[in-house]
């Protein structure tokens, strides 16, 4: 099974995203403020750039203010094709 999946290109492809947006947050995790560390969670890598998930719009905010120390600071770490971040507000599921 594992040989089928390491065939699989869609698959391959989504690993690599996966590793590349974890691998991004890994850089800029320091930058965030201890408290918003929580509230942010890395989203998908595309054509555009990454995404970042914010637990909430003040969250959002913050990281608006912080995006061009984010940016550089992927460019550095090696992503300077596109260092592009989008911010998206996580919405809330009522159970």
């Amino acid at each position: 099974m594992h040989q089928a999946l390491a065939r699989c290109e869609p698959l391959q492809r989504l690993q690599q995203r996966l590793a590349e947006s974890s691998a991004r947050m890994d850089a800029i995790r320091t930058l965030l403020p201890i408290g918003l560390q929580r509230a942010v969670t890395a989203g998908p890598v595309d054509e555009e750039g990454w995404t970042l998930l914010a637990a909430n719009a003040g969250v959002a905010a913050k990281l608006r203010q912080l995006l061009p120390r984010l940016e550089q600071c992927l460019q550095n770490r090696g992503w300077p094709q596109n260092p592009k971040i989008k911010i998206r507000v996580q919405s809330s599921h009522a159970g």
